[in-house]
């Protein structure tokens, strides 16, 4: 349905449709510009390259489309947090949840983690679903600071072999 590959300097104005419209609603609600998805690409590429490894980010396709970006961060030697975004066109498809899904073998294989946590805007339920299809369960709030004010985002975590 989906798959996962490495970011290239030319997903550039596919990661400014990305970010972009609602899609960023509940992010910085800010449109990426095309030098900012620029330097986002070269950061990652950069992160790939490092030893050890703490983060790991993939364009999400369907067919040969980029319609999304996920990312899994090394927080300590055994927990880690994952993220995503999807463009607007693409919501309610499955497409996060089956991308979740490979990120999450990634995480507890080649990464060597025992416990991933992600959290998404409590505005945001259809995020907090695609978590739960990926294993993961509720397990409290935590308070994000953003520009308006303190946000209760809700966090959800996974353990390796649950």
């Amino acid at each position: 349905m989906v798959t996962l590959r490495a970011l290239a300097l030319d997903d550039a104005p596919a990661l400014t449709r990305i970010y972009s419209g609602a899609s960023i609603r509940h992010t910085t609600g800010k449109p990426l510009t095309l030098e900012q998805a620029h330097h986002k690409i070269r950061t990652a590429l950069a992160r790939a390259a490092e030893t050890p490894r703490a983060q790991w980010s993939w364009g999400i396709l369907h067919e040969d489309d980029l319609i999304g970006l996920i990312s899994l961060r090394r927080r300590t030697p055994t927990m880690g947090t994952i993220s995503y975004i999807l463009r607007d066109d693409s919501w309610g498809n499955g497409y996060a949840t089956h991308a979740a899904h490979q990120v999450v073998t990634v995480a507890f294989t080649t990464a060597g983690l025992n416990r991933l946590e992600a959290m998404h805007h409590p505005d945001n339920p259809a995020s907090g679903r695609v978590l739960v299809k990926a294993g993961s369960t509720r397990v409290g709030t935590a308070d994000r600071h953003t520009e308006t004010g303190t946000v209760p985002y809700e966090l959800y975590a996974l353990e390796s072999g649950a």
